[in-house]
């Protein structure tokens, strides 16, 4: 096929034109509220956000609507792929033709992930300009989801169940964790995974499939959350590694699928056998808090009241220490946003004041960690509607017992 025959794109799916140039109108409208001219964009996913493709080059915005992609490859693919004005580029002194950024006295930068070295070069380009952050506003426009959006990530929680729903089959007593990793990715890949898990910031990094068994479970590691793992060696220090699943442990399998570049992110726990105890009763509790969630979180409700209702469901077990990791592993949150990113907002973490808003997705996963033995728990994705929470998929939530 030749890439520059467009109906080679028939076999994506493209953004709808209607989304892109709400999402520009969205952001020319912040900017003009926060007083900025105009905004460069460089980073992978905001680019796609805004342009619907993801291609070498930088999307220049006005506060006024105008928008002109400038790519420095793929050109084609990239016209076949966004609604917007494409234009060849050089390479980033480009900038230096765009009329409206040659006016602008202020313009915005997507700053919490733009390399310094980048950021020197734009400011050498934008002499003259204020260079300002504009890292939240975009955040918070991407927090609160369209409804092709939510069916992007409907999609992607069919697989996602469907994989988790798998793990019944597969497991058995003997196999390594990355066995079971390798066959749980392959089945979501036949299921429609595009195959990748996106995470914002630097050395930020996730595997689609984290398989957990026994003291694996409470391994620690770098990763910012409840759940490290040893990893298959010192480079990739965190999730499955060669460790044998055995009976009568838990086995945490976090899993996230992605569709069209939306994903998702879900846990759930099984046991070959029966559990210990303290275990059994622990994910009890991971079980309390989704429905308290479930009857407490709507729009307009506040994050950090959310998690302070959390740590009070926690404190009448006494499990405080083990709540979300243990020792100084333990991290301050209990729910994540999730989108074209993982670590989307909201954030429902220790101190951080967040209003939930209708349209917004996020990950719920309350999760108990406890040394030598393993972690418990579970982890769910839900929708913010108007007066309640509902969940992207069905799966039961439940221990399985294999």
């Amino acid at each position: 096929m030749d890439p520059k025959d467009k109906a080679f794109f028939g076999l994506l799916s493209l953004v709808p034109e209607g989304e892109i140039l709400k999402r520009i109108e969205s952001l020319s409208e912040r900017l003009s509220r926060r007083g900025v001219d105009a905004a460069v964009i460089m980073q992978n996913v905001d680019m796609f956000y805004f342009s619907g493709t993801i291609q070498r080059g930088f999307l220049a915005v006005s506060r006024q609507g105008e928008a002109v992609l400038y790519v420095q490859r793929d050109f084609e693919r990239a016209s076949a792929e966004s609604p917007l004005e494409v234009r060849r580029a050089r390479g980033l002194g480009e900038l230096k033709s765009v009329e409206f950024l040659r006016r602008a006295r202020t313009i915005g930068l997507e700053l919490d992930v733009l390399p310094v070295a980048t950021f020197f070069r734009l400011k050498d380009l934008l002499e003259g300009a204020d260079l300002v952050d504009i890292s939240s506003d975009i955040l918070s426009l991407r927090a609160v989801k369209s409804p092709y959006e939510i069916r992007q990530m409907e999609e992607a929680s069919r697989i996602t169940a469907r994989v988790l729903s798998s793990v019944t089959s597969f497991c058995r007593a003997g196999m390594t964790e990355t066995e079971l990793d390798a066959l749980l990715q392959a089945e979501g890949r036949k299921l429609g995974h595009h195959g990748w898990l996106r995470m914002r910031g630097f050395n930020q990094e996730m595997t689609p499939v984290a398989v957990l068994s026994g003291p694996n479970g409470s391994f620690p590691s770098y990763v910012d959350g409840p759940l490290k793992g040893l990893g298959t060696c010192p480079a990739i220090g965190y999730g499955s590694s060669s460790k044998r699943i055995r009976e009568g442990e838990p086995i945490v399998v976090d899993y996230g699928a992605g569709y069209n570049g939306y994903l998702t992110d879900e846990t759930r726990t099984y046991v070959i056998g029966r559990l210990p105890r303290v275990l059994e009763d622990a994910y009890k509790v991971s079980l309390e808090i989704l429905e308290s969630f479930e009857a407490h979180a709507h729009p307009g409700k506040n994050g950090r009241e959310l998690f302070e209702m959390a740590l009070g469901i926690v404190g009448r077990y006494g499990l405080e220490e083990h709540f979300m990791g243990y020792g100084e592993n333990r991290v301050r949150f209990v729910a994540h946003g999730i989108g074209l990113e993982i670590n989307e907002w909201p954030v429902i973490a220790m101190g951080r004041e967040e209003e939930l808003k209708e349209g917004m997705v996020f990950a719920l996963e309350p999760k108990f960690v406890f040394p030598g033995k393993g972690a418990v728990g579970v982890e769910v994705d839900y929708v913010v509607e108007k007066r309640w929470l509902r969940r992207l998929n069905s799966l039961s939530t439940d221990l399985f017992r294999l």
